[in-house]
């Protein structure tokens, strides 16, 4: 082919590019309104789009779905004293589509709502939470927690128009007291796997261990927040078993400490990683298929009565929710780095490591230095450098919590 009509093959291409993208709804704006029995929100879009809006409870979540759409700007934000939207989260969903997933101070009861949405409006999206008996929504406390019927393949009865939530019983008053936020701190390597080795014959499994223990000291100083050990001695632990951990002790927040290596001894730096896209879609795959992974899924809804769709919805929206979270606390964390430390990367990184694949979980890894560079294994060596490191960490991870605080927790309540 001439050099002409590889030009004009590659406008062509960039033509449909455009031409595919001016396609998909722009959601340039979101706006909210509350009265006294509607809680609205207006999103302006660019086309009338399809979409899907349901409920999930465990936590309490409203999630949209919205067909071949994308974000024009950054979504807007509900007040702190919204009275039932507590924070909105949007990602890609199949590299076309886009989720929006709205985070509830409170479960919604079909006996007190009904959930609606309208697009007749080509300029307009709308999704109305209608209090029924005129319920005072500006009242929060007057709305009754209850738990709702996930386990039910109701949960499917999408809407594009009008749909009413699935009824539900109420339950008993909860009596749980505000729960701690818990992170797993995992030690890289350990026993038999030494990691990687300095100049000096500093093992990485030594440096990770000292670091994390300094770590766990400043989480459980701080009110609100417990931390759990993934290992704690010299022994190794094999990779799913650590993930396996976080997960019996309930972790909101996993994070693994590294300290890299490489053949250039010049090569300094942090880092901090969360997990890949492709990793993310692999471990789906997996759990997807084994049974006994997926009735640990979702806090621990079983799914082995659903149909194979309802699973995959489900572990999309956990994992997407989880990726969203790794990214925001990684971002904390590295931005606390700048201050102590010279960044090997200045932006987070991704990855398939397999500690970091709980779809349920928000995860990161943390490349603390390059032991291989003889002036960071110095550093790593000393007592006062593993605590900078160590707090780095702990501040990016408590700015984090202030932030998107669980709101069962007691660092929300503080």
């Amino acid at each position: 082919m001439s050099s002409y009509g590889k030009i004009l093959l590659a406008i062509i291409f960039q033509l449909m590019s455009v031409a595919c993208f001016a396609r998909q709804t722009t959601i340039s704006s979101l706006r909210y309104s509350t009265t006294t029995n509607l809680v609205r929100m207006t999103f302006d879009v660019s086309s009338s789009p399809k979409h899907r809006v349901f409920v999930l409870d465990n936590p309490a979540r409203l999630v949209i779905d919205i067909t071949d759409a994308r974000l024009g700007h950054s979504i807007n934000q509900p007040s702190s004293s919204h009275p039932l939207f507590f924070r909105v989260r949007a990602a890609g969903k199949n590299d076309s589509d886009l989720r929006i997933v709205v985070d509830l101070k409170k479960t919604l009861t079909a006996e007190n709502f009904s959930l609606s949405s309208n697009n007749s409006d080509e300029h307009r999206l709308i999704v109305d939470l209608s209090g029924k008996n005129t319920v005072g929504i500006n009242k929060a406390e007057e709305l009754i927690k209850v738990k709702s019927d996930v386990n039910s393949p109701r949960i499917e009865r999408l809407v594009t128009n009008q749909t009413t939530l699935a009824k539900t019983s109420e339950p008993k008053k909860s009596t749980k007291r505000a729960k701690h936020v818990v992170i797993a701190v995992d030690a890289g390597h350990g026993g038999d796997d030494p990691g990687a080795r300095g100049p000096k014959g500093t093992q990485e499994k030594t440096v990770t261990f000292a670091i994390a223990k300094k770590l766990v000291e400043f989480i459980n100083g701080q009110p609100g927040m417990k931390a759990v050990m993934v290992r704690k001695g010299d022994y190794f632990v094999g990779l799913r078993n650590r993930m396996q951990i976080a997960r019996a002790a309930k972790a909101d927040l996993f994070i693994s400490i590294h300290a890299d290596a490489y053949q250039n001894a010049g090569v300094k730096g942090a880092s901090v990683y969360t997990l890949s896209r492709n990793g993310a879609s692999s471990e789906a795959a997996r759990w997807l298929a084994n049974s006994e992974n997926a009735a640990d899924l979702m806090g621990g809804v079983s799914l082995d009565d659903k149909e194979d769709v309802l699973k995959s919805v489900l572990l999309d929206l956990s994992q997407s929710a989880t990726q969203e979270a790794s990214v925001n606390v990684a971002g904390h964390v590295l931005k606390n780095f700048q201050d102590i430390c010279e960044l090997h990367k200045g932006s987070v990184q991704k990855a398939g490591f397999l500690v970091l694949k709980s779809p349920d979980i928000p995860s990161i890894l943390v490349e603390t230095a390059f032991i291989s560079n003889p002036l960071e294994e110095r550093n790593l060596l000393s007592a006062s450098y593993q605590s900078k490191i160590a707090k780095a960490i702990f501040k990016g991870v408590r700015n984090y919590f202030e932030q998107v605080a669980p709101v069962d927790s007691r660092i929300a309540a503080l």
